[in-house]
């Protein structure tokens, strides 16, 4: 697998320019046409007997504003990466179209999410890793792509986490260490023989990969993962998105919900 094509999504609130930068950069690694994308609702809720007249009104307004938004974006966007890319906008939910626009592209990268932001103007990163049938870069805090050199895989012998390791396979082909780690949960020995597999298929590839299997007392599951990656110098954490689907809500696991929102490293999600 490679990274012939990565769409970038941008906030309508934000400017383009941290976040495109971050991406271009990952296209011209991997010689890949780079995707703007940006989306924001217009949607707005008016309770009371005349609430249908104001509603309209505030969405007239509110789409206008957006429109006048998604043109700046659009030409900070292009301004920065030229002709050869492509740029999509639309108005509607930003976190809906974007999984819907992801078939255009092997790589999204996006941000952190932000706590408390209007959900009608910021993508939600968990349904979007579950419905966006493509692997989901989350930029670090500080916007520095993940460098080649150093990757810990979080393990689990799952079919988030197998595909996890496929879709990433652009970073760990090119990696000098692949730290994959996985935390004991109930017998030692299948969690070794787990292990020793996911290290022996990646060996196959000609990925410099070897294994450390961690002790499930030592607290923190996403605690303990980040602080792996960071004592060995790895700026990218490759796992898969654990969730299921509730009442037409993404209900996450642990380990999932907290590394989604710890932004002090990059992190690729696969479902």
């Amino acid at each position: 697998m490679i990274f012939n094509t990565i769409m970038v999504q941008l906030d309508v609130d934000s400017p383009a320019a941290p976040r495109t930068n971050y991406a271009l950069e990952l296209a011209r690694r991997f010689e890949a046409t780079l995707i703007g994308f940006a989306a924001a609702d217009s949607y707005v809720f008016v309770p009371g007997d005349d609430g249908g007249m104001a509603a309209a009104e505030i969405m007239r307004e509110r789409r206008i504003e957006i429109e006048d938004r998604l043109k700046v974006l659009k030409e900070e966007f292009l301004g920065l990466v030229g002709d050869d890319a492509i740029w999509r906008e639309e108005i509607g939910d930003p976190t809906r179209l974007l999984a819907l626009h992801a078939r255009a592209a092997d790589l999204v990268v996006t941000g952190t999410p932000v706590s408390g932001a209007d959900r009608h103007r910021v993508v939600d990163i968990g349904t979007l890793v579950l419905s966006a049938g493509r692997p989901v870069l989350i930029a670090a805090n500080r916007l520095v792509p993940p460098s080649p050199k150093k990757v810990l895989v979080a393990w689990k012998d799952t079919r988030e986490a197998r595909r996890a390791i496929t879709d990433a396979l652009p970073f760990l082909t090119g990696a000098q260490d692949v730290l994959v780690a996985t935390i004991e949960e109930q017998n030692q020995r299948d969690a070794r023989e787990s292990v020793s597999d996911v290290v022996r298929h990646m060996m196959r590839h000609g990925i410099k990969a070897r294994s450390e299997i961690l002790d499930s007392d030592r607290g923190d599951a996403c605690e303990t993962i980040v602080g792996l990656a960071h004592g060995m110098g790895a700026d990218l954490v490759v796992a898969g998105g654990y969730g299921h689907s509730r009442l037409r809500e993404w209900a996450f696991g642990g380990m999932t919900r907290s590394l989604l929102s710890n932004g002090s490293v990059n992190r690729l999600f696969s479902n």
